[in-house]
């Protein structure tokens, strides 16, 4: 595949442009226009008013918010608590039915809110003339509840130059003389009820990190990672949980921070009622004599020290719970799978008793407390086999840790509770850990997570991070996709890398960052690093004179070029804005590609030495020197801004030999041969076999039943097909839904069609997943997808063949039709089942 040309831009000035939105309502704006407000002028920030006893929650975004003007104009904003101190253009915020002045400008009539009274954190944003006598205009930001008053100040950060990685990837903000906001009113509210992260596998990188900057993970360190979080407009947080760490119990003031600033605080899947798994172990609390982690044999000792946890929840000093999604269920002692002799009975028991807990702490029904039960791994399983659920629970499918949705709701189930999703950009377990670098396709995520919007999911979205760091990209995609999934068409995913680029760089550059990082996400999923070693990919011929460089030197080339564009890139950036490109664009590119660099040199090495060639030393060379220089480029990591991110890319990459990493880096075995080497010399690779045919270079696309097809570029290997809207029910050949291909074979023989398909699962739970195939007017052929994980069977062929398709994030299929004249056929692939995302086709002719 041919490398994407960046086209560079002509100054370092045009890069800190951001592109200003000034043709709607409440848009940030570098010019005036007739009613605008101005939120920076020549004299200064306009001022800035929250009522006396604001919610905590809002007090804390009007800071930032207030920082944020600061940072812009080179002057703090002046705050003020009421409008007898008003002496020019302010901006107001706050609650709605909580907030003295708003009310006021409620009952005047200067402000109309009551569509969002009620609402889960919506706002309104509202530009209002002559609010108060003396006020020639206001900016009103009015919450329906205290998170949307926040989302609707960082909003407003965000869109005048502020990003959301400002501190957590020292995205510089530029000076402004003047910003504006357009007249009129704007409302907005998130699509998904509970949107957050989860802190995960973050030894040695988050954990040696927080220890070296804050002492730990105490509320210094989550203080920032509350700010990133909401900053995204997410709401929830899953936190840091690997031994010996316990979020509630390691810093008092970690819950009590997160509650003020207005961050929902959950455990992971396994941890149920708010308990830390290390707390069990730690044996500190009422009560609690410790036992095995097994509800069967020590039920006793389990309830009282969950009840110990719904207790600390209800310990507010106003008599308030923290705000709290709470897990319930259980899985095995530290999120290993329960006993195989299980029985579904025992896991509803263990519900019962935790709901029992719930409202007898809190006083309340049970369903008044919100609660999310994962159905993760082997728990899903319980629940297919007919475990019963809360209605008011929300149920929590997940992924199969490797980005494929493993099960989603049925458009006519609907409960009380609804529905969510668990998903992973990292993940510690078979086939092999992942934990080092983003490896995430965007386009991937979103076919996912829109098929799970579309099916209902629309409780909780739940992401694995790591660390948070390196995932910037493909977590800031996550929650702009969760806030408002039905804006994420097909069209905004296509904009998404330039719009980023242009919020995070400004707009001189956007369009050439913004491919980067695309085609670096497209190189990096196709095979994550820790599963690379020198055996991936396969080399080509040798001669006593050349080397032909094969498929293995085809992908190192592609690095190569990336590498290349992204240095050139990077000379046109300011200074100020080199740290924030080292994190997000440089060092994944860098990294990844010195990594194929070096099992590349060690391929050779080995396949040289093995012949006595001394040609072997040469790579011999290459391959150290690419070992020593991953070292100086995590080095260089940890060094940036006076050593802010030390320990943070200490995640252990190079040396796999099983499913868990290496204590450390080691370096891959290298031989060196006696005698005199000839220069080494190598020839285009040579390619055999049938070429492919890209799934987007079809003939014909014919829709039906409301289905239309899409390509989506960049998901895969190039780009895929999709039929949209996603979520609808099987179609059969009579509804005519297919894509069609001319083909042609220069002889007679049977022709095999094989299809190359991006790995999906079956999330209706049948197992199945189903597409049709016909060769010119003959009958259609259905091809069977069973992929499934079968993680209690690790040997199986199931489990084989889900290894191999998440190893190569490809699944293929293939079938043969009997004997054909040589010409023109035409191929038909027909849509029978929802989630097949079509990449690409090899037709094939077999000799009779």
């Amino acid at each position: 595949m041919k490398a994407l040309r960046v086209v560079l831009w002509c100054s370092a000035v045009a890069l800190a442009t951001p592109a200003w939105a000034c043709d709607t309502p409440v848009s940030v704006c570098a010019r005036p226009s007739p009613g605008a407000f101005a939120l920076v002028s020549r004299n200064g920030p306009a001022q800035l008013l929250v009522d006396p006893g604001a919610d905590p929650a809002v007090v804390h975004a009007a800071d930032g918010f207030a920082h944020d003007l600061a940072e812009i104009s080179g002057r703090a904003p002046r705050r003020i608590q009421s409008t007898d101190q008003i002496t020019g253009d302010v901006v107001i915020a706050g609650v709605l039915g909580h907030s003295a002045v708003i009310d006021a400008l409620v009952r005047s009539g200067k402000i109309k809110a009551a569509d969002i009274a009620g609402e889960w954190e919506a706002f309104r944003q509202i530009v209002v003339e002559h609010p108060f006598a003396n006020v020639a205009r206001a900016l009103v930001v009015v919450g329906a509840d205290r998170r949307g008053a926040v989302f609707g100040l960082y909003d407003l950060s965000e869109k005048m130059g502020v990003s959301p990685w400002s501190w957590w990837a020292d995205v510089p903000v530029s000076r402004r003389a003047a910003i504006f906001v357009t007249a009129g009113s704007r409302r907005d509210q998130p699509k998904v009820r509970y949107r957050g992260f989860f802190i995960n596998d973050e030894d040695p990188g988050f954990s040696s990190w927080a220890r070296k900057q804050f002492g730990g993970p105490n509320a210094k360190a989550y203080a920032h990672v509350f700010d990133l979080l909401l900053r995204l407009k997410g709401n929830t947080l899953w936190p840091a949980m690997w031994a010996p760490k316990a979020f509630n119990a390691d810093d008092p003031q970690n819950m009590i921070l997160a509650d003020r600033v207005g961050v929902v605080m959950g455990t992971s899947h396994h941890e149920p009622l708010t308990r830390a798994q290390d707390e069990w172990h730690r044996n500190l609390t009422g009560g609690v004599t410790g036992g095995k982690w097994d509800y069967a044999t020590n039920a006793a000792n389990l309830r009282t020290f969950w009840r110990g946890g719904i207790e600390r929840m209800m310990a507010k000093h106003d008599g308030t719970p923290y705000e709290s999604l709470v897990t319930i269920g259980m899985r095995g002692d530290g999120d290993e799978a329960m006993s195989g002799g299980t029985a579904i009975s025992l896991l509803e028991s263990v519900v019962a008793a935790q709901r029992e807990i719930i409202a007898d702490v809190t006083g309340k029904p049970a369903e008044q407390t919100p609660q999310v039960w994962a159905l993760y791994k082997e728990v899903q399983d319980y629940y297919d086999k007919g475990m019963k659920v809360p209605d008011d629970v929300i149920l929590l499918f997940s992924d199969d840790n490797w980005g494929q949705i493993r099960r989603l709701p049925d458009a006519v189930d609907r409960r009380k509770g609804g529905y969510g999703v668990y998903y992973h950009f990292d993940y510690v377990g078979a086939p092999r850990n992942y934990k080092w670098l983003d490896t995430v396709q965007i386009e991937k995520t979103w076919q996912q997570m829109d098929l799970a919007y579309q099916k209902g999911a629309r409780s909780l979205w739940m992401v694995n991070v790591g660390d948070i760091k390196p995932m910037e990209y493909p977590l800031s995609f996550f929650l702009k996709q969760a806030w408002d999934p039905a804006a994420m068409t097909p069209e905004a995913l296509a904009r998404y890398p330039v719009d980023w680029a242009r919020g995070t760089f400004g707009a001189g550059g956007a369009d050439a960052i913004g491919g980067l990082v695309t085609r670096y996400a497209h190189l990096a999923a196709r095979r994550k690093p820790e599963l690379l070693d020198a055996d991936s990919f396969a080399l080509g011929p040798v001669t006593p004179a050349t080397l032909d460089s094969g498929d293995f030197g085809a992908r190192v080339a592609e690095w190569d070029a990336l590498q290349a564009d992204m240095r050139a890139t990077k000379q046109r950036l300011r200074p100020d804005q080199r740290d924030a490109y080292f994190q997000l664009v440089e060092h994944p590119i860098e990294a990844l590609g010195n990594l194929y660099n070096l099992y590349y040199a060690v391929a050779w090495n080995r396949r040289l030495a093995a012949a006595a060639d001394a040609r072997a030393n040469s790579f011999a060379d290459q391959a150290e020197a690419a070992f020593a220089r991953d070292a100086a480029i995590t080095e260089a990591y940890h060094a940036l801004n006076g050593r802010k991110w030390d320990g943070m890319m200490a995640q252990t990459h190079i040396g796999y030999t099983g499913w868990q990493q290496p204590d450390r880096n080691v370096m891959p075995a290298v031989t060196r041969v006696a005698g005199a080497a000839e220069p080494i010399r190598f020839v285009p690779t040579r390619r055999s076999g049938d070429a492919g045919i890209a799934a987007a270079e079809y003939t014909r696309a014919i829709g039906g039943r409301g289905l239309i097809w899409r390509t989506i570029a960049h998901l895969g290997r190039s780009a895929a097909v999709v039929a949209l809207p996603q979520g609808a029910k099987p179609t059969t050949q009579a509804d005519g839904v297919r894509l069609e291909y001319a083909v042609s074979t220069e002889s007679a023989g049977r022709i095999s069609v094989k299809v190359a398909l991006a790995p999906t699962l079956d999330v209706t739970g049948g197992g199945t997943l189903r597409l049709g195939i016909s060769l010119d007017d003959g009958p259609m052929r259905t091809l069977e997808d069973h992929l499934t994980p079968a993680p209690n069977d690790a040997t199986s062929q199931a489990q084989r063949d889900w290894n191999a398709a998440v190893e190569s994030n490809i699944r293929e299929l293939e079938v043969d039709f009997p004997s054909q004249r040589a010409g023109a056929h035409v191929v038909k692939i027909w849509r029978i089942d929802d989630n097949v995302v079509l990449e690409e086709l090899h037709v094939g002719v077999v000799p009779e």
